[in-house]
Order: structure tokens, then sequence, then C-alpha cells
């Protein structure tokens, strides 16, 4: 489509995202109206990539505080986040877009094992790519591996798909004069601690000039306005 501002995206979802409100584990439900968007995004012509992670599910940092051994605790969310992509890949291959998913963590009877030249292949031939197992270490967050993907793919942008319109000086739902950014500069977001990514995953964009854009997934014209270039949500760069 011409008019497009990002060619290619690398999309952050959260494992929440998969759950209904106020619950956990995987609605098929919520995973379908993902899938839409994701559809609409693609008939655009925009090559697509997700990351999701499995705090719908598990979280590393908890089974840590709970006594667990902290790279076990964190392999078990590398798994959960392959479970999320793999509901995901059914959503959109239900409604006819052709999905792969990719693990870093090898297990080839449910993903393939990721490699980036593949992965680019599949998104060169219109297909969307679903990244599970995290970066395939303990210790890094899903964030940092969405930033590490999405470099590795030559991403246009990085999309933090949230439940708010941005980024805010301060929680929106308790304060009522939260202030919004319009645009941050990535230093700027690691020093006020805004929660826009963890201080890794900007970092890594700040140091490969790869652009945040944090907006509400939510709002049914927000990606797709955001694509063509209208202002929406936060945009982090330099």
């Amino acid at each position: 489509m011409d008019g497009l501002k990002y060619h290619r995206i690398l999309l952050k979802l959260s494992g929440e995202a998969l759950s209904a409100p106020q619950g956990n584990g995987i609605d098929p439900t919520c995973a379908r109206d993902i899938a839409m968007r994701v559809r609409e995004v693609r008939e655009m012509g925009v090559d697509v990539a997700i990351v999701i992670g499995a705090g719908n599910l598990w979280r590393g940092k908890t089974g840590d505080a709970l006594g667990m051994d902290r790279a076990t605790a964190d392999y078990m969310g590398m798994l959960a986040t392959v479970m999320n992509a793999l509901s995901l890949m059914d959503a959109l291959e239900g409604i006819g877009v052709i999905t792969r998913v990719q693990s870093a963590i090898e297990m080839r009877s449910v993903a393939e094992p990721y490699i980036r030249r593949r992965a680019i292949r599949h998104l060169e031939k219109g297909r969307v790519v679903i990244f599970g197992g995290g970066t395939g270490n303990p210790y890094f967050s899903t964030d940092t591996a969405a930033a590490l993907r999405a470099c590795e793919i030559d991403a246009d942008v990085l999309i933090k798909a949230t439940k708010v319109d941005g980024v805010y000086d301060s929680d929106p739902q308790t304060n009522p004069n939260a202030v919004k950014f319009e645009k941050l500069k990535y230093i700027d977001a690691l020093q006020l601690r805004l929660g826009v990514m963890d201080s890794t995953a900007i970092t890594l964009c700040m140091e490969n000039k790869l652009p945040i854009l944090v907006l509400n997934l939510w709002d049914p014209d927000a990606l797709r306005l955001a694509l063509l270039g209208e202002n929406r949500g936060t945009l982090v760069s330099d």
C-alpha cells in the first residue's frame, strides 16, 4: 500500500493479551481479536513479526520470588511463550493468515528452530512469523527478545502493544492528571524509568537506532493509522 511509514514491524504483545479481563490462561476469543488486527495490517502490505510474553501462564520472576532457581523459572516462562505463540498461530491460520512459529529453544515437533535468514524469507513471502522461546537464555525478558529479533530482521519499528494510548508520566488509570508523552528520547525513557520496556531492550534499540512505538492495540484504528504515518501513541527514538 502506498503511503506506508513502516513496511516491516515487530509487534510485542504481552501474554495477558490472550487472556480474558481479570483472568489467566488463553482465551481463544482474545486470540482471534488479535489475529483480526494482524490480518488487517498484513493486508496493507506490511511484513509482520510477533513476540509474545507469557504473563498469562507463568512469570520467571514469580518463581524466583518463591524460592525457585531463577534459570529454571525463566526456562519455564520461555516454554510458556511457545504455548502462546501456537495459540496465536492457530487463530491467525483460522482466518486465512499463513503463519510460522520459530522457537529459540529447539522443539522441532511443534515449531521451527529460530533461523534468522529463514525468518526473513518467510516475511518476504508474506507470512506472519511468531518468535517463541524468548532469547533462548534465562535472565532476559521478552521485551529484550523483541528488541533483539526486531534488529535481526531489520524491522522499521518495534511496536509495544498496550491497553493505554501511549506512555504517561504516571499511571493514567489511577491519576487523572497524568501527562502523555507524544515523543520521547531513548535516554529520557531510561532515566525517567517510565516502564516503556526494560532497560536492556531500550538500550539495544537505542544502539541500533530502532524506534519504539507504544500504542493501544485495542483501539481499532491506532495501529493502522500509525503505519500510515499519523501520530498515534508515543514514539521513542532519537
